[in-house]
């Protein structure tokens, strides 16, 4: 039997590999020598088991209660989606929750494992980490999102109940946890503070990507013969996205800037996609817009090579304001300026790759595209700033070094 430096169980609710961040650390601490068994919620109908670059990955169904709107509504219309999303979500969340805790418990009897790999949201997966930990297994608690700051960024609000009681849930998850993940600085800082916890029970494993397998392509050549400036969004749709925000400023860059030479690609799938393309036709720029859904990561590549400008609408909240974005470093990866609004984890991670525009503000965000459309010269000098920064400091095989790391000092 083949000698592993230890076995480790991941959970997280977003589908294997399709998530790029769950996907890179089960692969680093494969080629560290671990073993690896995944949970996660299946995407477009894949097998419910497969092997995946040495990962057992066992996959649920997916389950969407109520639809998750992103379109500006009625007083009576924002207090019904509050009600019917927070229901659906929550429902959602104890469904994966339960099965997966049943699942777990198959792998455990079948091959068992050392370490239970816990990725947030939901929250509610603390309780399996705690089951494991009790019967002496190691629990890592990675921390991808803020879950009070991501209610109060969703549904507008100030706090309440139901805020105060995912703080707590939160302070569970990091308490209880052997180890704790956290994406940046902003995230550690609210895990020690809020949690808690010591400092040396936290490692920061920043989002960076793969230089061997994210990298320029041949662009589309259909696009390039357009004789149009390519602007390109990538990224899951939900209301929190600032998606919307971006759709407003390409409304103001055609019907007030009168700019009408571009195009704007937006790649991904998410809840929000069909009131996004509602909204598209509200605000009269469909012929400047192509949503993609979803696509094989060869066809992602295509379209951003084929980019002259990306864009990150993601905009000011108690969420976006401490978190990083992985689409931020693909866009430098592949020598792309951006424009973004700004947030301080973004500046942090692009500096002079990006023009930051004051935060929400959709019509500045109009004009710091309109401004990189007619500089070629400016794009490419901060085309080459952000692949400079991801090569020599931001890419996977830089930022995954601490999480091996930790993962030999949990062994001890």
């Amino acid at each position: 039997m083949k000698e592993y430096a230890g076995r480790i169980l991941m959970i997280s609710e977003s589908p294997f590999p399709e998530d790029p961040r769950v996907t890179r650390e089960a692969f680093a601490l494969i080629n560290a020598g671990y073993k690896v068994t995944s949970i996660s919620r299946n995407f477009r109908r894949r097998k419910n088991i497969e092997k995946i670059g040495g990962v057992v990955t066992y996959r649920i169904p997916r389950l969407d209660i109520f639809k998750k709107s992103t379109l500006r509504k009625s007083f009576l219309g924002i207090l019904l989606y509050r009600l019917t999303s927070s229901a659906g979500y929550l429902i959602e969340y104890f469904y994966f929750t339960c099965i997966a805790s049943f699942l777990s418990l198959y792998i455990a009897i079948k091959d068992g494992f050392d370490y239970v790999h816990i990725h947030n949201p939901p929250n509610t997966l603390f309780l399996i980490g705690i089951f494991y930990r009790i019967l002496g297994k190691k629990y890592i608690f990675d921390h991808h999102d803020l879950a009070p700051e991501l209610y109060l960024s969703k549904y507008d609000v100030k706090g309440g109940l139901f805020y105060r009681l995912l703080v707590a849930e939160e302070r569970l998850c990091l308490k209880f946890s052997n180890l704790v993940i956290a994406t940046n600085e902003s995230y550690k800082k609210i895990d020690l503070d809020r949690g808690g916890i010591k400092e040396d029970k936290i490692v920061i494993v920043r989002n960076g990507p793969d230089l061997s397998t994210f990298k320029l392509v041949s662009p589309n050549e259909r696009l390039r013969a357009m004789g149009k400036s390519i602007l390109a969004y990538v990224g899951v749709m939900g209301p929190q996205d600032g998606i919307d925000y971006m759709l407003r400023a390409l409304h103001y860059m055609v019907h007030s800037l009168g700019r009408k030479d571009f195009l704007c690609i937006i790649i991904g799938p998410g809840d929000s996609v069909s009131d996004l393309k509602k909204l598209t036709k509200e605000l009269k720029i469909e012929d400047f817009i192509k949503f993609t859904g979803y696509i094989p990561k060869q066809d992602l590549l295509k379209y951003l090579s084929s980019a002259d400008i990306c864009l990150d609408p993601n905009p000011s909240s108690p969420l976006n304001d401490y978190s990083t974005w992985i689409k931020v470093m693909e866009y430098m990866a592949l020598g792309k300026p951006v424009v973004s609004f700004d947030l301080k984890e973004t500046r942090f991670s692009a500096q002079d790759a990006a023009i930051y525009v004051k935060p929400n503000d959709e019509e500045e965000f109009a004009r710091a595209i309109v401004k990189l459309m007619d500089n070629p010269e400016k794009r490419k000098k901060m085309g080459t700033f952000g692949q400079k920064r991801i090569s020599e400091e931001l890419a996977w095989h830089h930022v995954s070094k601490p999480l091996i790391y930790a993962y030999e000092r949990l062994s001890i």
